[in-house]
């Protein structure tokens, strides 16, 4: 019941952004300090529940290498879905999406195991904000690119099927899996979303945002560390 829950809010979050950004006004100072709460409330959340467990379970060196391999590995990919699709083609773009998400639901279905909804609800709270104006955003840029809303939409309920998979697989076929590995495992998934949050989310919401995008996301961080404690 609780993983459909999750698997709910993770689709639920990609979808309403979409509808938001391609129907609903969309100021770019909204868009930009919404994108800035939301990246600093994953931020503090990656480190509450995923990176200091990990080292509990795992070690201190252990889990920061991992955590490192993590950030690497997305940088590298990134790079890769770049050069290989572009930005343009939609094929590239829902690549990029489910890129910027993986390591996210992993994470998220990684995290029910043996956990309670309390021990989960931040984590999954701050994935559905950083979705939310991420996903709005993304769907008013492919609307100015040209693209119609039907094709707009597809695209981002083919991300949220790809996502809500990933959250599934992460849950289910992880769930025998050793506490030091569990613990690697969040380790690497938080590199990887450190790495997409400072390349991909923080930027954007700068350049759309204003001087406060920076309280915006410490905001973030306050109440991701209020639903995690």
């Amino acid at each position: 019941m609780l993983l459909a829950l999750l698997v709910a809010t993770v689709a639920l979050s990609l979808l309403l952004g979409a509808v938001w950004g391609l129907f609903l006004p969309l100021p770019d100072r909204l868009k930009g300090n919404a994108m800035a709460f939301g990246g600093g409330a994953l931020l503090s959340s990656l480190v509450i529940e995923l990176y200091v467990p990990a080292m509990e379970t795992s070690g201190t060196g252990a889990a920061s290498a991992a955590l490192l391999v993590g950030a690497v590995g997305f940088a590298v990919i990134d790079h890769w879905v770049d050069e290989v699709w572009g930005s343009s083609t939609g094929l590239g773009l829902l690549a990029a999406i489910s890129l910027d998400g993986v390591p996210e639901n992993l994470a998220l279905g990684v995290d029910l195991i043996g956990a309670s909804a309390r021990e989960v609800s931040g984590l999954a709270a701050a994935i559905f904000l950083s979705n939310l104006p991420e996903a709005a955003g993304g769907a008013r840029n492919m609307r100015a690119k040209g693209w119609r809303t039907r094709r707009v939409l597809g695209l981002w309920t083919g991300a949220a099927l790809v996502l809500s998979g990933v959250t599934v697989a992460g849950n289910l076929f992880l769930d025998g899996a050793s506490g030091q590995s569990l613990g690697l495992i969040r380790a690497f998934a938080a590199g990887a979303v450190v790495s997409s949050l400072v390349t991909e989310l923080f930027p954007q919401a700068h350049r759309d945002g204003d001087d406060l995008t920076g309280v915006a996301s410490a905001i973030g961080v306050i109440c991701a560390a209020w639903l995690g404690g």
